[in-house]
């Protein structure tokens, strides 16, 4: 009975398919290698150096180029989430139950893909470059909360931009690990995760709706996809490349960044989790 409740449990289907999305092949984006092929024909060796060593912000790299390579990126990884939607829907309803799930967490590893490349090119620090190391808790909150920003979850808005600031103030290259994991942005993270566990829900069954006849289903799919994922990249693009954390710094540390700031959970009535006005998530 247990085990049967924490699957029904929003926040642990949605953690669950984040692990299991952040171990699917190809997911993990190398910081070093992705900032070099990123800005290598904008940038110079000894600026590509510094952003990799601190940060791009670090490195004065013009907002200019990290806007161009982020939109580069967000392109990129649209077109291969919709591709793989559309071949995922042309089994029709004789495979639904094999195709559907897999489907969601490649779209959710896609999101995480693109999340990170995103992160590193706005100053966050390495998140998921190591093949072989697990998923830590500090990390797996912020991409949560990352998610929950492509989402318009405006908690999540909130909460990264207090992660941020701790970092910027105390010019650290590591996250808040206490205030991820048991401190004030903790509560969030929960928060964000439950609502995000709703919303994976709705879009497993609309997957199922549009692919229930072959091949047309498989145009619908890829639509669908390309027509959510876009603007939720695009969201949290603009997000992150507003927050202080892409500002020219001095050189930033290894420190571990102190648990200072404090972040309301959102109240009982869910208000913080809509999505924004100007630019609605439909369901997929």
């Amino acid at each position: 009975m247990a085990t049967s409740k924490g699957i029904e449990n929003p926040e642990l289907r949605f953690s669950a398919a984040l692990v299991r999305a952040a171990n699917l092949p190809g997911v993990r984006i190398n910081r070093e290698a992705y900032l070099r092929q990123a800005l290598g024909r904008q940038c110079s060796e000894e600026e590509i150096r510094r952003a990799i060593e601190e940060t791009p912000a670090a490195a004065g790299i013009p907002v200019e180029v990290l806007d161009k390579a982020a939109n580069d990126s967000i392109n990129y990884e649209a077109a291969k989430t919709s591709a793989l939607s559309a071949a995922a829907g042309i089994p029709g309803l004789l495979l639904l139950p094999a195709t559907v799930p897999a489907d969601v967490v490649q779209y959710f590893g896609h999101m995480l893909r693109i999340a990170q490349k995103l992160a590193y090119l706005y100053s966050w620090p390495d998140l998921l470059s190591d093949e072989n190391d697990d998923l830590d808790d500090a990390t797996k909150g912020v991409l949560t909360l990352f998610i929950g920003v492509m989402f318009g979850t405006q908690s999540a808005n909130a909460a990264v931009g207090k992660v941020a600031g701790m970092m910027s103030k105390q010019v650290a290259k590591k996250l808040p690990q206490k205030a991820l994991t048991q401190g004030v942005i903790y509560p969030v993270v929960k928060k964000v995760a439950g609502y995000l566990g709703v919303q994976m829900t709705k879009q497993t069954f609309a997957k199922t709706v549009s692919k229930a006849i072959p091949v047309v289903g498989a145009v619908v799919s890829g639509g669908l996809t390309l027509a959510t994922y876009l603007p939720m990249a695009k969201r949290l693009k603009r997000h992150l490349s507003g927050l202080d954390l892409t500002k020219p710094t001095h050189v930033v540390v290894d420190a571990e960044v102190v648990d200072v700031e404090v972040v309301h959970e959102p109240s009982a009535s869910g208000h913080d989790d809509q999505s924004e006005a100007d630019d609605t998530v439909p369901a997929r």
